[in-house]
């Protein structure tokens, strides 16, 4: 069953690279008393994640810290290493937290699992962002497939 606005965000974890290594975020340290804007694409480095979803996120963070968001994060069915790697390509700084979600784990317990083996990536995330104020749901933007509309930072910002 896909997650729906109203809903609480499935308890779960991600992987992040720090400065110490390798470490866990669990849902809860995530968006606990927080309000969040989470977008997730199918991977990290595909041309429309690299060229237009991520830089339209780093690039109106500032607006979205005005609209009382205290966190920007970016999930993604890759390892912490490549999204670590990848934020630095982007030059996301502190704007954007780069979340892995190597397992789907986390793509599955919302429903929003995809399934690209047929183009040889495997099991990954649909694109999508969603709001979520303190574990819970307030906005979800789900794109069709092969579609960049709703869930871009502009769209996301106009719901807010």
């Amino acid at each position: 069953m896909t997650i729906q606005v109203g809903d609480r965000i499935p308890s779960t974890a991600f992987r992040v690279k720090t400065a110490e290594g390798i470490q866990e975020l669990s849902t809860d340290e995530l968006f606990k008393g927080k309000k969040v804007v989470l977008f997730s694409v199918p991977g990290a480095f595909t041309p429309t994640c690299s060229a237009k979803h991520l830089p339209g996120f780093v690039q109106r963070a500032d607006e979205f810290r005005a609209k009382g968001v205290d966190t920007i994060a970016c999930m993604a069915v890759n390892d912490a290493f490549v999204m670590d790697a990848w934020g630095r390509d982007q030059q996301v700084g502190d704007k954007v937290a780069m979340l892995a979600d190597g397992n789907a784990a986390f793509a599955k317990a919302l429903g929003l699992e995809l399934d690209a083996s047929g183009v040889g990536l495997g099991t990954r995330s649909q694109r999508f962002a969603m709001v979520v104020d303190d574990g819970v749901v307030s906005s979800l933007h789900v794109e069709q497939p092969g579609a960049f509309e709703v869930s871009s930072a502009e769209a996301v910002l106009a719901t807010l």
